[in-house]
């Protein structure tokens, strides 16, 4: 497993960067900090959108736990 985990971890890291740049870049930097542009309600996340969002995250949370896993394993 720790030999394979690396690669894991790339293809991980990969999927990852996709996913970011495929995101919604249209919403400004207000709406990050709770601006009144996500409060309307003009940025919900709907159809491809939400999945494309719901994947990135999910993608996210196995990357951390193959860092985890790593730090583990390299003991």
């Amino acid at each position: 497993m720790a030999q394979i985990l690396p690669y894991i971890q790339i293809v991980l890291s990969l999927l990852l960067v996709t996913g970011v740049l495929l995101q919604r870049s249209e919403a400004s930097l207000g709406s990050a900090f709770g601006g009144d542009s996500a409060i309307g309600g003009r940025f919900m996340r709907r159809g491809m959108e939400k999945i494309l969002f719901n994947s990135t995250l999910i993608i996210a949370v196995l990357f951390v736990l193959s860092a985890f896993a790593s730090l583990l394993l390299n003991r």
